[in-house]
Order: C-alpha cells, then sequence, then structure tokens
C-alpha cells in the first residue's frame, strides 16, 4: 500500500488514534555523551592520520554495532580514503609578460596558487592568458562562458560567485543573491580543468567570495590534504587566487579594463577575452606525504525494497592539533564541527534500529576529511558502495548547536528539491516553521559533505538550528550563531560545555529523524526542482535503472 507524505508521517509519529500526531523523542543521552566524547582531549581533535582517527573509528564502530546496524560495505564498517598531505612551497611568483610592460606578483600578498594534483613540481610556462568571465558552463541555463574559445594549455582569470550576486533579492538567471554551485571555487576549478586549462585563477573580491583576504591566505598555505588520484584529476594543475588589485594590473597591463570586463561578463551572451599577446609562468614544489582514512558506513536493511537507499549523514573529522589560544591550549576539540554531527548520526542509528526496519534500506555514513575539501564525502560519491541512482536521497549533519528551543529551522538549499515537502510536513506536526537562509550569498548548501553527494545528483537536505528562539527572538539566536563564530569556530575553544542547553537540538534531531524514516517508508523519488544545476544529472542517473512501480 502507498501513502502520501501527510498520511505516510501521520501513520509513522501518531501517540494514539485519537490524538495530533507527534514525533518520538530522540535518545539526547546518547548525543550528550557522544559528543563530549568525541571532544575531548583524548581524541586529540579527530583529525585523519592521527591516533586521534583510530580511537574515533573505534567509538563509531562500537557504537553502531552496538545500536544494531550492520556492516555497510560488503561485510566491512569501512570505505577507505587515500589522501597525500601536500606543502606548496618554493614558489617562484606570477611572471606576466608581453603587456605594456612585464609585471610579477609575488606569492602570498599578491597571489596563492596550489596544485590538487599529486605531483613534486608544477611549473606553468608562457601561457596564454584569458579572461572567461565567471567560468561558467551551464547548459540549462544557456549560459557558456567558454563558447568560440580554446583555453588548453592557458591560464584562465576567473571571476567569483555568481553573475547576478550584486542582485538584492533571490530572482535572476542564478537565483539572485544566492549564491548556486556556479558561484564556488570548487566549480570554477573543476570546469577549468573539464575545458582543459593549465592554470585558473580566480579574482578574490571580498564580498561576492564572503571571506577576506587572510581567509585565502591561511587555506592555501600550509599542509593540506588532497585525493590520491592520477594525475589527469578533477581539477587544473594550478589552482590559485589573485588579489582584486593585482587583478586589475594584470589586465590594465593588457589594455583592458577590469569594470568592464566584469560589467560584460555579468549579462548573458559573454564570450571569453583573450589578452593579446600576454603570457602567464609561475611555478613551485609539492612535498607529499601519502596516507589514508576511513569513513564509516552502517546499514540497517530494508524490508521491502532492501536494493533502495536512504542516507543519514555526518563528517568525523577535525583539525587535530592547531594554532595555540593565548591559554596554550592547542587541541582542536571541535565539539560543534563535528563531534555534534557525529553524535547525532549514531542517536539515529540507534533510534530507526529501535523503531525496526524499514521498508527501504537506512544508510549511516560518519565521512572523514570535511576538513580537507570534503575529500571522504567525495570518495564516496565517485566511488558509492550503493549506487546512487538507487539512493533516494538523505540528510547531512554539520555544526548542529546545542541551543534553547526555537519557533523555526533554518534550511540551506530552501526551494532546490522534493525534500522540502518531507521538511515541512514534520515541521508543522512541531509548530514550528522553515525559515530562509539569513546569508544566501555565501554558497553554504555548497560547503558540507552533502554537497557531494547533491552535484551527482542526490538530493540531500541540510539544516541549520533554528535563530528564532522562544526566549529571546532572533536577536538572541543569531547573537549565539555569532559568537560561535567570532570565538569558536575552528579553534580550540570549540570545546565541550556542560552548561549547554539540548532542547532546540533535539527538536531538530526529529526532523531529521521524521524525514529520514519517510524517505525509507515511501515509494516517492523527490527530485530537484525544473531548473535546478543539479537536476538534469539526477534525471539521467534515474533513467539507467527501472522506475518503481
Amino acid at each position: 500500500m502507498h501513502f502520501g507524505l501527510s498520511s505516510l508521517l501521520g501513520l509513522l509519529f501518531a501517540s494514539s488514534a485519537s490524538s495530533p500526531a507527534e514525533l518520538p523523542p530522540m535518545p539526547m543521552d546518547t548525543v550528550e555523551v557522544a559528543m563530549r566524547t568525541l571532544a575531548s582531549d583524548e581524541f586529540e581533535g579527530r583529525a585523519p592520520g592521527t591516533p586521534g582517527e583510530q580511537k574515533t573509528l573505534d567509538f563509531l564502530v562500537s557504537h553502531f554495532e552496538a545500536a544494531g546496524l550492520k556492516p555497510g560495505n560488503k561485510g566491512s564498517w569501512f570505505q577507505t580514503v587515500p589522501l597525500v598531505a601536500v606543502t606548496s612551497q618554493n614558489h617562484s611568483g606570477l611572471s606576466i609578460t608581453g603587456g605594456t610592460r612585464p609585471v610579477r606578483f609575488e606569492h602570498g600578498s599578491d597571489y596563492v596558487a596550489v596544485s590538487y594534483r599529486p605531483v613534486p613540481h608544477t611549473a606553468v610556462r608562457d601561457s596564454d592568458v584569458v579572461f572567461v568571465g565567471y567560468g561558467i558552463n551551464a547548459p540549462e541555463k544557456g549560459w557558456n562562458d567558454y563558447a568560440g574559445v580554446d583555453v588548453t594549455g592557458k591560464t584562465v582569470i576567473i571571476l567569483i560567485n555568481d553573475p547576478d550576486w550584486q542582485t538584492t533579492g533571490l530572482e535572476g538567471p542564478f537565483g539572485g543573491r544566492a549564491m548556486t554551485y556556479y558561484g564556488r571555487w570548487t566549480y570554477k576549478y573543476e570546469e577549468a580543468a573539464r575545458q582543459g586549462a593549465a592554470a585558473a585563477i580566480i579574482v578574490h573580491q571580498s564580498e561576492p567570495a564572503a571571506y577576506g583576504w587572510g581567509t585565502v591566505q591561511v587555506s592555501w598555505s600550509g599542509e593540506t590534504d588532497i585525493a590520491d588520484a592520477p594525475g589527469d584529476g578533477d581539477k587544473p594543475p594550478v589552482s590559485g587566487w589573485i588579489q582584486l588589485k593585482a587583478a586589475r594590473d594584470l589586465l590594465a597591463n593588457s589594455g583592458q579594463d577590469f569594470d568592464k570586463l566584469a560589467a560584460a561578463a555579468s549579462r548573458k551572451g559573454f564570450r571569453s577575452v583573450p589578452l593579446s599577446g600576454v603570457k602567464a609562468s609561475l611555478s613551485f614544489d609539492n612535498a607529499l606525504r601519502r596516507h589514508s582514512s576511513k569513513n564509516v558506513i552502517g546499514i540497517l536493511p530494508g524490508t521491502r525494497r532492501p536494493d533502495e537507499y536512504v542516507l543519514s549523514t555526518a563528517h568525523w573529522d577535525h583539525l587535530g592539533k592547531c594554532e595555540p589560544a593565548p591559554d596554550g591550549d592547542d587541541i582542536c576539540n571541535g565539539a560543534v564541527d563535528n563531534a555534534s554531527g557525529t553524535a547525532a548520526l549514531i542517536a539515529l542509528a540507534e533510534a530507526n534500529a529501535k523503531a525496526g526496519p524499514a521498508e527501504r534500506s537506512m544508510v549511516f555514513i560518519a565521512f572523514t576529511a570535511e576538513e580537507s575539501y570534503l575529500l571522504g564525502a567525495d570518495r564516496y560519491a565517485a566511488d558509492p558502495v550503493f549506487p546512487l541512482a538507487k539512493t533516494v536521497g538523505g540528510i547531512n549533519m554539520d555544526t548542529l548547536m546545542p541551543m534553547p528551543p526555537a519557533r523555526n529551522v533554518v534550511m540551506i538549499g530552501r526551494g532546490k528539491s522534493g525534500l522540502d515537502a518531507y521538511l515541512d510536513r514534520a515541521l508543522e506536526i512541531q509548530g514550528r516553521v522553515n525559515s530562509p537562509d539569513p546569508a544566501p550569498e555565501r554558497g553554504a548548501y555548497y560547503r558540507s559533505d552533502h554537497f557531494s553527494l547533491a552535484k551527482r545528483g542526490v538530493p540531500m537536505l541540510d539544516l541549520k538550528g533554528g535563530d528564532d528562539l522562544i526566549d529571546g527572538g532572533t536577536a538572541a539566536g543569531r547573537a549565539l550563531a555569532a559568537d560561535y563564530i567570532k570565538n569558536r569556530y575552528h579553534s580550540p575553544k570549540d570545546e565541550y560545555d556542560p552548561n549547554w542547553r539540548f532542547e532546540g537540538l533535539a527538536m531538530d534531531l526529529q526532523l531529521y529523524y521524521a524525514v529520514g524514516r519517510a524517505l525509507a517508508m515511501s515509494t516517492d523519488w523527490p527530485n530537484w526542482v525544473a531548473g535546478d544545476e543539479f537536476r538534469a544529472v539526477r534525471d539521467a542517473s534515474r533513467a539507467t535503472v527501472v522506475a518503481p512501480q
């Protein structure tokens, strides 16, 4: 028998035949204990490749097993994620010739450059330079900044964000103020690689990037994990950023005006502009250290459609040892980011196993290397244990703030897929509302593990805790979030606090449970809305299997 969504949730969560439907309580003792343990100094900040990783893996397996899950990868709890720790060094500087005069830009102050390919030396010599606007190729929107130009072996200069990022509202070919997949730096490097570019350099502007140059310097320096993949990879040989002032100088040196080019690039029909006679050269060395990490996968097999899968995910890793705080503490414990989501994942496994198997299989994945550009999730999505064409959808839990109860939740990526209806029905049962992202220009949907699955077509839900607190309203809720970002995020002060209140997190966990459970009991196949950047890949994926009857 197949029920509609409202009927299904009502049947799943009705407390009795005569009372209103309600969501079941969640095992919050499990959440608090797991969060406190994973964020303890004993786990050393849970960095991949450290003793803290092994302690985390042992903890996850023991709790998945105790909850009643089965090993999810052909009898194993693990999926290996090969990694290479790379440190770029001995940068030559970025030299520009062929313009009105030779120009040289300094690494760090003017530009940064890395290679996401595991090679000991990277060099680009006398590469033609092309300004490619926003570097977007979006067939579903009739937009192609690479049309009519061959950038094979060339250096492309790219604008950050989407062409309509300066729009005040959410209307426009790329969602207006809301950043899309096409606006993220990851996409721009990937598309440049598909086009054959030797180097892709993004112009840094703080407002459309949503962070300052200091963040770029820190994030694109030091030791960074990359995928241990063949040399061709999905990024160009050189990926980099250039300061706005340096980009203006580079373009002016070739007779071009940055502001005029940027304005032209924001209009449909823009064509890339080769910088006539201008050549770029740079080089650097890469110190390589190979190691591996592991995703942890458990499954609650389905009873009627075990070959259809619903995912619940969270990343277990954090930064390990880091820059010491003024008090000398040098362990980035990652209590909120993301011991919280990992603890919630364990609790969801426990709650679903207690409720009994669903009709579809429920898969619980703790990803590694989220802090290294989503490498664990990307490994799974590129080489899935369970076919993505048979994966219904899922939820991802990252940075769940323990907070007092709120009247709302903030959904990241609202309006993108049919998962909205599942969330809205569960919120209706709770008497809460789904609020829009207060900062859509930051492109938060494209910054956590679910993105690796979404860009391959799998609808994924991303929630943040409510910001309209019952006691104190949005002023109080946003103040708590701002305090975390300013004083604890990615620092040794993201530690477990025994004074935390968990009522808000408990309500949010009910939503995750409700959405996942309803998907697992349904025959529905939610899709991305028409025109969404992930719709075409999902349609193509689902076309490879027989549609459910």
